[in-house]
């Protein structure tokens, strides 16, 4: 039977206050990437949705550190999503006693960390089975002289 290790930690952010369009355009960039080429792209990325993704990024691995006591070296980003969230609705007043409604978007933003140093199944007859080699010999009984020769055994009758 195989044995399951973890290997993936993860940090939430909810009701970030940005909107999750504005949030999808900077984890695009940093989906697949390595904990610290992730760290230089959006400290250098202009855009204010880094900040916050920053700041769950670090967090991830420090939950990673902590849980899965990894070198940060071995962190890559295999999971990061955007989900909308609520929307704070106002009203602004405006000219002649109306009023304007003003909708603040906000947004959930998922960071799964995976330490690529670690297995994710381990077991020892698992590893046995991949040295054996995949391939059999098929058709032992006939060769493809005795197939195709004149006194082979398609011509026989």
């Amino acid at each position: 039977m195989l044995k399951k290790n973890k290997t993936a930690v993860y940090a939430l952010g909810q009701h970030i206050s940005m909107s999750a369009h504005k949030a999808r355009r900077v984890i695009d960039q940093i989906r697949g990437r390595s904990y610290e080429e992730t760290l230089m792209i959006l400290e250098l990325m202009p855009y204010r949705a880094c900040y916050p993704i920053f700041k769950l990024v670090y967090s991830a691995a420090a939950n990673a550190s902590y849980i899965l006591d990894s070198n940060e070296a071995n962190l890559i980003i295999s999971k990061a999503e955007v989900n909308e969230g609520t929307t704070v609705k106002k009203f602004k007043p405006r000219a002649r006693g109306r009023s304007f409604p003003i909708k603040r978007p906000t947004c959930h933003i998922t960071i799964v960390v995976k330490d690529i140093s670690l297995d994710e199944y381990v077991e020892r007859d698992y590893l046995e089975w991949l040295k054996k080699p995949k391939w059999k010999k098929k058709y032992t009984d006939m060769t493809y002289h005795d197939m195709y020769s004149s006194e082979g055994v398609w011509d026989k009758k």
